[in-house]
């Protein structure tokens, strides 16, 4: 049953306050630059203590655990059920929009707060998360805050060999912001009934089509590689081109190799050089090192691992032809995931009844959602993004758009939560 709904342009102004809010905790002091928000920096603890306290403003209990990630819980009438979680992760990516992540964060706290506002208490507790951290943007680990709480990683120890570009590791970093501690609450969770993540889409799809919804069905499964090639750095100008073991040169054939790989096997496959470091990086040196990285994303595992063992025995054959030596090394591997499909027709049924135009879509970008199928049902709820812009901060979506995905999660909270029988 859909319930009793917030009107929609009080929900606009809400969720863009808090968005502007939470955006003004940034590394940054140029707003135009973006924000700038990495995992365990002055900044991500700022933006937790914000969300903490804006959590118990709104009556629900904030707490952390050991990971850092936040929780704000609205106690349900039966102390046993498990638990209805909503929420995002608060990190950014380097230069971001101040959509990506906290809008479902925020957009978890307006419906739980409208809610307890106008019913009560639920029947089912029901917590708002921000998690530590999704976007792999200061260590090279993503799903730090979810892949803890679904037991992907340990916090008790994982993270030592895993450093940023300030040599300062994962571990050091989580003790220095007061989290990692042995008193602290574990991380992982195993007393959740159902997970439901609203999120921008990050795509130009929705906005194309003209659709209001998008409600994921499969998230892309990934894989990312940490690719180094080294040569030998010598004089640019007394150094023939035939005697050259130039890394830079090899590192630019793997990367327009890739994507004409990628351009062949076609949608929704899809192949990206994102980042990349030349060493000595000077302007008369021949490149004698390279470091780059290798994301690549398919919803079809047997695809996904047939594209990546081609692609890497082709950086493998450049590197042998060019006498260059190589290493890769693999740090995330994600399965495609199928989000639950009774929370998926209950969507559909909302945004019918709602009259809210949508479409059922694949996700080719990672969520946090992904992570919870095996722990409980787990859905995903997209809204459009203006342009398809994402990790930038032209990053936009219209409040009234923003209002109608909040209005989407507040039904369905409702029905996970308070209605006797959930789905």
């Amino acid at each position: 049953m859909i319930p009793n709904l917030p009107e929609p342009n009080e929900t606009a102004h809400e969720l863009t306050r808090l968005l502007d809010e939470l955006a003004a905790y940034s590394d940054g002091t140029n707003p135009e630059e973006g924000v700038t928000r990495l995992l365990y920096s002055p900044s991500w603890l700022e933006a937790q203590r914000y969300l903490s306290s804006t959590m118990q403003a709104a009556g629900l209990a904030p707490r952390f655990d050991a990971a850092g990630n936040l929780y704000g819980r609205l106690a349900g009438r039966d102390p046993d059920a498990p638990v209805v979680l909503t929420g995002s992760h608060v990190d950014t990516v380097r230069n971001a929009g101040k959509y990506d992540g906290a809008y479902g964060i925020v957009a978890g706290l307006v419906a739980v707060s409208y809610l307890k506002k106008k019913y009560g208490d639920p029947i089912r507790p029901i917590e708002v998360v921000s998690f530590a951290e999704e976007e792999g943007s200061r260590f090279p680990i993503a799903y730090w805050g979810s892949g803890n709480a679904a037991g992907l990683y340990d916090w008790r120890q994982d993270g030592t060999e895993l450093k940023d570009e300030d040599g300062i590791s994962l571990r050091e970093a989580m003790l220095a912001s007061g989290f990692g501690g042995r008193e602290q609450e574990d991380a992982r969770r195993s007393d959740l009934a159902a997970f439901v993540e609203l999120h921008i889409e990050q795509g130009m799809v929705l906005e194309r089509m003209e659709k209001r919804i998008g409600i994921v069905e499969t998230i892309v499964g990934q894989r990312r590689y940490a690719i180094s090639l080294e040569g030998a750095a010598n004089h640019a100008g007394t150094t023939p081109m035939t005697m050259r073991q130039d890394a830079l040169a090899g590192a630019a054939e793997v990367i327009f190799r890739l994507e004409a790989l990628a351009a062949q096997w076609g949608e929704p496959l899809v192949a990206t050089v994102g980042k990349i470091e030349a060493s000595p990086n000077t302007p008369n040196v021949i490149a004698g090192g390279v470091a780059f990285t290798v994301d690549v994303r398919h919803s079809d595992e047997w695809k996904l691992n047939a594209f990546c063992d081609l692609a890497l025995s082709e950086i493998e054959r450049i590197a042998l032809r060019r006498r260059l030596r190589h290493r890769i090394t693999p740090w995330l591997a994600t399965k495609p995931v199928p989000m639950s499909h009774a929370l998926t027709r209950s969507t559909e049924r909302i945004c019918q009844e709602l009259v809210l135009p949508y479409r059922k879509m694949v996700s080719g970008a990672g969520h946090d959602a992904q992570l919870f199928p095996t722990l409980c049902p787990a859905a995903m709820i997209f809204v459009p993004s203006k342009a398809g812009i994402s990790h930038s901060p032209s990053e936009y979506t219209e409040p009234g758009l923003l209002a109608d995905g909040a209005r989407v999660l507040t039904a369905m909270l409702y029905e996970l939560a308070y209605e006797e029988k959930s789905t």
